[in-house]
């Protein structure tokens, strides 16, 4: 009878201090997914609450009714969510490429001040017919002015709320999606003061091009920014209406 004998292998216990590597790796990688994606989850499930609010306290305006027409909360398109990636967003042309800025007024008058009092966004600079949203806000066109009849839209970037720094407009509009109906926006421009009143709240498509309507009987002012937080996904669109001066 033959005999065979098979060597054993030791087995080497892991080191401590690999094991806590692995650990702690492990760790600070969950840690990281939940700082990035909390915010859009809990946007997201705000927004849901929120879609089920009475939003328009205010009479409906022939403005408000034409830019909800055709809307929902959630577009279904998803294809423009993953070109969007390609393009700059602190660059104002790639927001509306259907519907370019159209500067057709002289005004002497080239930027002016937004303060949103319950975000403690004070004195933001508003640059009309802005290209540049890393350096301040800007209004999309100028065919209304603050103030007047019709519809004044302006844009601003947002990002995770983790890096607000007020003092950077990459980041300024990150707490827009907080604003609640009632609340007040106001904007100094030529030594005259306007204070809007935010009555209505809703989310589009990034190529919904109707938000730039001017068509109005009313003054109102639009604030539109990205969301869900850190993202290009869809626009938040903020309508305040011109309180009687």
């Amino acid at each position: 009878m033959r005999y065979s004998y098979v060597k054993q292998v030791a087995q080497r216990k892991k080191s401590p201090k690999l094991i806590f590597f692995s650990t702690f790796s492990l760790v600070l990688g969950v840690f990281t997914l939940l700082w990035s994606f909390y915010p859009v989850m809990a946007y997201q499930i705000g927004s849901l609450v929120r879609s089920n609010q009475d939003l328009s306290p205010l009479p409906q305006s022939p403005l408000s009714g034409s830019l909800q027409k055709g809307f929902s909360l959630y577009s279904d398109s998803s294809a423009p969510y993953y070109s969007s990636y390609l393009k700059d967003f602190t660059t104002v042309a790639n927001w509306f490429p259907k519907q370019p800025q159209q500067l057709t007024r002289k005004n002497e008058i080239e930027n002016y001040r937004l303060t949103v009092p319950r975000l403690g966004l004070t004195d933001l600079n508003v640059e009309i017919g802005g290209e540049d949203l890393t350096k301040s806000l800007a209004q999309y066109g100028n065919q209304v002015m603050p103030g007047e009849i019709g519809n004044v839209v302006i844009l601003g970037h947002s990002t995770l709320p983790q890096l607000f720094d007020q003092d950077d407009y990459r980041t300024v509009f990150t707490f827009i999606p907080t604003l609640e109906r009632g609340d007040k926006i106001r904007v100094d421009i030529g030594g005259f003061t306007y204070q809007y009143t935010v009555y209505e709240m809703y989310v589009v498509s990034p190529d919904k091009i109707s938000v730039l309507n001017e068509e109005a009987d009313e003054a109102f002012l639009t604030l539109i920014t990205c969301v869900p937080p850190g993202t290009y996904w869809e626009r938040l669109i903020v309508k305040a209406k011109l309180q009687s001066i």
